[in-house]
């Protein structure tokens, strides 16, 4: 009976463990992680498959309880694999903010893939320290994975170049256009003159 209750103790202990992995420390503070705008629940990690330089969004919402100094950067398995294109910091460097009780702070990065891993797979992930007011020493130092990237050897292509290249295009027609209106009354005059110097040959003989 006693090895009974300890296996379902155990078990107990366990789902309670996994509950609570994704934040342990519910009472200082909580955060929401989105993907391309999407929230990710619970412990969930976005999988895409990107192409080289296709860009994404990964944004984290962090609320505190308290008074803290919180702070958040992208990392990354080695150097290079990813870049940040828009956002509070680059890769691997802190971006920081005073935050009141239930105050909440959105980090938000815009990342493009490079071609260093083109063809493989790798994580990319958010760490984040939290720090009282007058305590040098972090109340949390942490990280989670946001996103496991499949990157293909495959480049984006945006449609910007191809809109420039319309725009091009209708500038050139419309010089063309320009320039054939403005020619052609030169043309009319000269015809004209020379319908003129005819009729008056034709007359004197």
């Amino acid at each position: 009976m006693k090895i009974k209750y300890l296996i379902i103790v155990s078990i107990l202990m366990s789902t309670i463990n996994l509950s609570t992995a994704s934040n342990p420390y519910g009472e200082i503070y909580i955060y929401d992680v989105y993907y391309n705008d999407k929230l990710l629940p619970g412990t969930d990690v976005a999988k895409p498959i990107l192409k080289i330089g296709e860009p994404f969004d990964i944004a984290v919402n962090m609320t505190v309880y308290q008074e803290y100094k919180v702070s958040g950067k992208l990392t990354e398995l080695g150097e290079g694999y990813f870049e940040v294109i828009n956002g509070p910091s680059k890769m691997d460097q802190y971006s920081s903010i005073i935050l009141k009780p239930n105050e909440s702070h959105i980090f938000e990065w815009k990342v493009i893939p490079t071609d260093k891993w083109a063809g493989g797979s790798l994580p990319i992930n958010f760490h984040y320290s939290i720090v009282e007011k007058g305590n040098p020493e972090p109340v949390i130092n942490s990280e989670f994975t946001v996103a496991y990237c499949t990157i293909s050897n495959e480049h984006y292509e945006s449609e910007t170049p191809t809109s420039k290249e319309q725009t091009v295009s209708k500038t050139e027609a419309s010089s063309t256009s320009a320039h054939t209106a403005a020619s052609t009354p030169a043309f009319t005059i000269a015809g004209a003159i020379l319908v003129f110097a005819l009729v008056f040959v034709l007359l004197r003989r």
